[in-house]
């Protein structure tokens, strides 16, 4: 058999990310065993068409744990003892600490790949899983000095078959990335989600696209995710201390305008301190990597006004293919008299005046 040839692969997990390697492959002819100490869910997945739940008779030739971070070690243990595979690997968001703890069970860290595939939905469960989940995005490896080739190769072509775009990196450089892009965002979209738990019910009702973008991954699994952040509890205790010196900042800046009257408040010094925070947050986000990685690009938005009826959504994006306009994101913002609604449609600028007149042409209402 090929060092990358893959025909067996046991999947440990059939969560989100579990589910979603799962049916990915199978769509591919894989043959994949789901294994779950719940075993509702592995039906649950089996009955999605991610795999069978029979036992395997012989070793895989791939298993993937998709286990929590603090759970991984144990896992690999458990499975190489039982012989369920010839090589193995995680999807795992924490690697230096789960890898330190293998290192301490004397687990076989030669047949042994650690991986992360970056990317995720606010849903949880095998009912949530998407074969495509993992399209274009990048998916961390990070292999040791004792990996042999035969488990590396395995593992990469794992990442082939699910779509990803493998990135070698160390635990230490994977765990301080992901800090910042994953688990302080999360963190974060958390606690401004919990403002909204005992606030009046007339301001919630008046929350916008901005809320929903800002607390969306706030529906994450709760248990899962502390699990993670005190995996990698030093990582992200740094970078909130970061955070938290720019909130005192903003802090004082707010309270120093407060104390003028609203007029005077513009011209105050700490305007210029609280603009100058506002700008490198403008910085900071035009690094973000655009579509397929590529360079970020400004989207124009296009709203357009929705009865609710049924059909209404399709009838509208039947009309916007007419125009022309390559629509790159569709958004819903649900009115709060629950008769009408918006979809905001985004497009790159130079499409943003055709797509408008087409639409207001076809009756629609918009609002460029």
């Amino acid at each position: 058999m090929a060092v990358s040839e893959l025909r067996t692969v046991a999947v440990v997990g059939t969560g989100l990310i579990g589910t979603s390697v799962a049916l990915a492959l199978a769509e591919q002819g894989v043959t994949t065993h789901l294994i779950d100490r719940d075993r509702s869910a592995a039906r649950a997945a089996a009955a999605r068409g991610a795999g069978t739940t029979e036992t395997p008779r012989a070793p895989v030739d791939l298993a993937v744990l998709a286990v929590p971070p603090g759970s991984v070690a144990a896992v690999l243990e458990e499975q190489q003892k039982a012989g369920l595979a010839r090589a193995y690997t995680d999807v795992a968001s924490v690697k230096r600490p789960p890898q330190a703890d293998m290192e301490a069970r004397g687990c076989d860290l030669a047949s042994f790949v650690g991986g992360h595939p970056m990317a995720g939905r606010e849903r949880s469960g095998p009912l949530a899983g998407r074969a495509d989940l993992f399209g274009g995005r990048p998916w961390v490896l990070t292999p040791g000095p004792a990996t042999e080739q035969l488990a590396l190769g395995r593992v990469l072509e794992l990442v082939r078959r699910c779509g990803g775009v493998p990135v070698v990196l160390s635990p230490e450089e994977h765990d301080r990335a992901v800090a910042l892009v994953s688990h302080l965002p999360h963190l974060l979209a958390s606690l401004m989600a919990a403002r909204l738990r005992d606030d009046e019910a007339l301001a919630v009702r008046l929350a916008g696209q901005g809320l929903r973008d800002v607390t969306r991954i706030a529906a994450g699994d709760a248990a899962l995710w502390t699990d993670i952040l005190a995996t990698n509890a030093p990582a992200v205790a740094e970078l909130l201390a970061d955070l938290a010196g720019d909130l005192e900042a903003v802090l004082r800046a707010l309270r120093a305008m407060a104390s003028t009257d609203p007029v005077t408040a513009r011209s105050h010094p700490a305007a210029a301190e609280l603009s100058a925070l506002l700008a490198r947050g403008n910085e900071g986000h035009a690094r973000i990597p655009g579509k397929h990685g590529g360079t970020s690009v400004t989207y124009s938005s296009v709203r357009v006004l929705l009865r609710d009826r049924a059909g209404e959504l399709a009838r509208v994006l039947a009309d916007a293919s007419g125009t022309g306009a390559n629509i790159e994101d569709i958004r819903l913002d649900h009115a709060t008299d629950g008769n009408t609604g918006f979809v905001e449609l985004l497009v790159t600028g130079e499409s943003a005046d055709a797509l408008t007149a087409g639409l207001r042409r076809h009756g629609w209402p918009v609002h460029a």
